[in-house]
C-alpha cells in the first residue's frame, strides 16, 4: 500500500499515511488531532543504478556497407 506525505499547517508538523490509492486525496487529521493539514508532493525513489564508467555505445568507423562492410564487394 502506498505511504503519503502531509504535513500539519497548525504545528508544521510533517507525518505519514499508509493508504490506497483511491484515498489519496482525502482529508488526513495530523497525529496531534489538527484536521487543516496538506498533502505533500513526493518524489519516488527508483532502484538501480547507471554507471558512469559504462562506455557509451560508439559509431561503426568503417565505410562501405554490404554483408562484411565492404571488403567482399568487389
Amino acid at each position: 500500500m502506498p505511504r503519503y506525505e502531509y504535513r500539519c499547517r497548525t504545528c508544521g508538523d510533517t507525518f505519514e499515511l499508509s493508504r490506497p490509492m483511491a484515498e489519496s486525496s482525502a482529508p488526513a487529521d495530523c497525529p496531534a488531532g489538527h484536521d487543516d493539514t496538506v498533502k505533500l508532493l513526493s518524489t519516488v525513489a527508483v532502484g538501480g543504478s547507471a554507471s558512469a564508467s559504462a562506455p557509451a555505445p560508439q559509431a561503426g568507423g568503417g565505410g562501405g556497407g554490404g554483408c562484411c562492410g565492404g571488403g567482399c564487394c568487389g
